[in-house]
């Protein structure tokens, strides 16, 4: 399956720019409001997020962050674990040492109540080496057809890609891509997102000839159209995406407002084939946070416990 009508979220606490992070993140910027006014908003962006997605027939877990320790990112669940369709649950390693608390092992025995988890495999190991892999931040799979997109940068280590791919036995498509100042892309899922039947994706930020026409024909070959976008719709987060089942079946792209409105129209109709698209309005998560709609999901591919 290439999407699943499971997915958690984590309600934050402690929301706010992490500067440990901003160092390989370009897409955060500081606001000049109160910690508490930014608070309220944030919850507030949360809470509608999580209801639109439920109103749209998807199975949505939340989970409410711990006050302590404090956790900046916490909000953005997918970059420290994926749970996998033969039961498999990968931890991460995580480049920000305050990122590294989000790893909570109540989050997965909760899950272990509803779905089947068959082994953890836990490479947080890596960090004591300095080498990390953050979750499907760093890793766009293609599950269909067993592929592991990634841009390599420094939060996305080449041999622990490796790795994961011969855990879950998937072929790995590394490559390298860059903002327009010439900055490694710090996350995979911010230039690229796969659904089963499109690929949204900023060529351009693959400056290699040789790596782009690589990942091209990868797309091409295992029938996924290609939508391209501009570095400044990347910049509004149109690489962010993610498909979702519903429960009746059909398929959204939950993606930003901010995403969506920079979409042309050929593009919107194209991605509209295959999807319905959800835009969800988290304006201050994205420009304080670096991170929008992708980066708030965490997908349970596991087996649901009857």
């Amino acid at each position: 399956m290439q999407t699943t009508n499971n997915i958690f979220l984590v309600r934050p606490s402690n929301f706010g720019f992490n500067a440990e992070t901003a160092v390989s993140n370009a897409f955060q910027n500081e606001i000049n409001e109160s910690q508490e006014s930014i608070k309220q908003k944030v919850w507030e962006e949360f809470d509608a997020f999580a209801a639109k997605l439920r109103s749209h027939g998807v199975h949505v877990t939340v989970f409410d962050d711990t006050i302590s320790p404090v956790k900046p990112d916490a909000i953005f669940p997918n970059n420290w674990v994926s749970l996998h369709q033969d039961g498999t649950v990968i931890l991460y390693p995580m480049c920000a040492p305050n990122r590294r608390y989000e790893r909570r092992k109540n989050i997965i025995d909760s899950l272990k109540t509803n779905f089947k988890i068959s082994q953890i495999i836990d490479l947080s190991k890596y960090e004591a080496e300095n080498r990390f892999l953050e979750g499907t931040g760093s890793v766009v799979f293609d599950h269909v057809n067993r592929l592991a997109y990634a841009c390599l940068s420094p939060r996305t280590d080449k041999d622990i890609l490796a790795e994961v791919c011969e855990i879950l036995n998937y072929k790995a498509v590394p490559f390298h891509s860059h903002d327009p100042a010439g900055k490694e892309i710090y996350h995979t899922n911010v230039m690229m997102c796969i659904a089963e039947k499109f690929a949204v994706i900023c060529m351009d930020s693959i400056s290699d000839q040789q790596e782009r026409e690589f990942v091209s024909d990868s797309l091409t070959k295992t029938g996924h159209e290609i939508i391209d976008i501009s570095f400044e719709q990347m910049n509004q987060f149109a690489g962010n995406m993610l498909a979702i089942k519903t429960t009746e079946n059909h398929t959204i792209l939950a993606l930003s407002k901010s995403s969506f409105d920079s979409l042309t129209r050929e593009q919107k109709n194209k991605i509209e084939k295959y999807s319905e698209l959800v835009p969800l309005s988290i304006k201050t998560i994205e420009t304080i946070g670096g991170g929008s709609a992708r980066c708030m999901i965490a997908e349970v591919f596991s087996e649901r416990i009857k």
